[in-house]
């Protein structure tokens, strides 16, 4: 379980690599390019002019005109958010631009369902509570709904309109899409929509609502088109949103955080981003793709976890400064807890799991856990740290207020999730009680007496689609990297550009030597080694080993700040 992954490294197609360069690309930004797919100059056009035009995902019209319908009436609405980093900023982004474009702040509120209490999407539970103190007379559900048919219908019902903006798959009645009876869905995974980017986040999916909203207002002629109100302000939280939720960096979603990350660096953003970025420690003027992933998405993401996901919208929402710090500061506590909760959790997980191995065998195809103790804010973390510890499907589950037990996972490439689990309730039925999700990550709900039988038919299933090469670690590396290019320079170059879900971040791989080695802060290997003939300084975060004199390192760039000086580092990310 300790081998370290296999080093592939990435093909470069060399005519698309030439071609970039010809277009006005540096060498190796065009091999880097090159290598994730890009096949034109076009593709890194990360301008507004180049995003998809609205108008081809299915709905977008529709929902223009019942938006704009609703704020000519004086209808009042309410935004069904969601708990995560996505649907906070994609809340916000309604909120924000609903506002602008003309609805009455007495008009606009917004609900999010409790983690625990409520659980996921536009549940009848959630419905009520929109309803209160005053029954809206529409409801706009933000990163949820397209499975919420009892919801939609509990809705509609009480005489309530309903649009779902949501990017998550349909639910299914056997191999047949079900979807909820809205008057409207905007959905790029719904059956019949031709938008080329299936990839939108739920953020991504509501701000292309406001533009063909924007658009159907402007042909009302309720303002001209020199006079339309801006919508690229909101691009900041889209950014967000996008990077955190782990979608598919496809050139249209690049385009989309590229945009962001421009108005962050410039010092546009909100006030509540800009506080994130403070609380974090982290420069707002150098702001990348990692910023979002991994320090300010986790702070709002712990909110939903551990506490109030309003406490979030909230932070994203205000546009005092001061209060944007406190609510900054807020989440940052609620994040320092969910580490110490996690940990604690991931321990135990895996002691559990070793316990069931021996040390010469290997983990079963699929993982399943449960722990009374463990906490239904976490499992999604957990689930994902033991998937990239043994690299295998992992599910995890903790009790939830009703006693039954709610279950979060994560896959690994070539094992879609979210269909293993339509595969396991069709062999068993009634096992899962609720399930949903996408390819790497996916939630269900079971009884606990049926657990053992979960996992029995999760390892069914993984058994017969995962084999010897799917199971064993593979990490794609960009080839050996030129003694030129450890400079200052490349790595600003890129910073500057949007890496992601399956759009990675370079990584590099180098035979060295290790000149020496000694751990810092307990648990970080430090390292000087000789590269190319030079010496040059790295580091491996969670590492304790020792290496051996000679290995060959995957490894990426970053710039080490130290004595107010700028240097280059190598972070070692594996050794093979």
């Amino acid at each position: 379980m300790n081998d370290g992954p296999t080093l592939v490294q990435r093909e470069v197609p060399p005519r698309v690599a030439w071609a970039l360069e010809e277009a006005g690309v540096s060498p190796l930004l065009a091999r880097l390019f090159a290598a994730r797919g890009v096949r034109s100059a076009d593709e890194l056009d990360d301008s507004l002019a180049r995003l998809l035009p609205p108008d081809g995902l299915l709905g977008v019209q529709d929902a223009a005109r019942l938006l704009a319908d609703a704020i000519a009436r004086g209808t009042r609405i309410c935004v069904v958010a969601d708990y995560d980093c996505d649907g906070a900023t994609a809340c916000a982004v309604a909120l924000r631009g609903l506002a602008v474009l003309g609805v009455a702040p007495g008009n606009l509120r917004y609900v999010v369902p409790d983690r625990a209490l409520h659980g996921y999407g536009l549940t009848p539970a959630i419905v009520d509570l929109a309803c209160t103190p005053q029954t809206p007379g529409l409801l706009l559900t933000v990163d949820n709904g397209i499975a919420s048919l009892e919801g939609v219908a509990h809705a509609r019902a009480r005489g309530i309109d309903v649009l779902v903006t949501d990017h998550h798959l349909p639910a299914l009645a056997g191999d047949v899409v079900v979807l909820p009876e809205a008057n409207v869905i905007v959905n790029p995974n719904q059956p019949g929509c031709g938008f080329e980017s299936k990839n939108l986040a739920g953020v991504g999916v509501m701000f292309y609502v406001l533009l063909a909203l924007r658009g159907e207002l402007r042909a009302r002629g309720v303002f001209g088109a020199q006079e339309q109100p801006r919508l690229d302000a909101l691009l900041d939280l889209v950014a967000l949103g996008t990077v955190a939720d782990v979608v598919k960096l496809d050139a249209n979603n690049r385009r989309l955080v590229a945009q962001g990350l421009k108005r962050i660096r410039d010092g546009r953003m909100q006030p509540g981003v800009a506080a994130l970025f403070a609380v974090a420690g982290r420069d707002a003027a150098r702001a990348g793709a990692f910023d979002f992933g991994f320090a300010l998405g986790p702070r709002l993401n712990a909110a939903g976890r551990l506490a109030d996901m309003t406490l979030g919208i909230e932070c994203l929402l205000t546009d005092d400064h001061a209060r944007a710090a406190e609510l900054a500061c807020t989440l940052d506590a609620i994040n320092r807890e969910r580490r110490e909760v996690e940990t604690g959790m991931r321990e135990q997980a895996e002691a559990t799991l070793e316990s069931m191995l021996r040390l010469d065998a290997k983990p079963p195809p699929a993982l399943a856990l449960f722990d009374p103790a463990f906490h239904e804010g976490v499992v999604g973390i957990l689930a994902s740290r033991l998937k990239d510890r043994f690299h295998r499907p992992a599910f995890v589950f903790a009790r939830g207020r009703d006693g039954l037990l709610k279950g979060s996972g994560r896959s690994i490439a070539g094992f879609h999730l979210r269909d293993a689990l339509d595969l396991v309730s069709k062999r068993a039925p009634e096992l899962l009680l609720r399930f949903g999700g996408h390819a790497m990550a996916a939630g269900c709900t079971i009884t606990a007496a049926r657990f053992d039988e979960f996992e029995r038919e999760l390892q069914r299933v993984a058994v017969e689609q995962l084999d010897a090469s799917l199971l064993a670690r593979r990490l794609e590396t960009d080839g050996p990297l030129g003694a030129e290019h450890f400079a200052i320079e490349t790595v600003r170059a890129l910073e500057a550009q949007v890496w992601g879900q399956a759009f990675d971040a370079p990584v590099w791989a180098d035979d060295v030597d290790v000149l020496s080695q000694r751990l810092v802060g307990e648990r970080h290997l430090k390292l000087s080694l000789r590269h190319g003939g030079v010496v040059r300084e790295a580091i491996w975060f969670g590492r304790s080993e020792p290496l051996p004199a000679r290995a060959r390192l995957a490894y990426r760039l970053n710039l080490d700040h130290y004595n107010g000086r700028d240097r280059v580092q190598m972070v070692v990310q594996a050794a093979a």
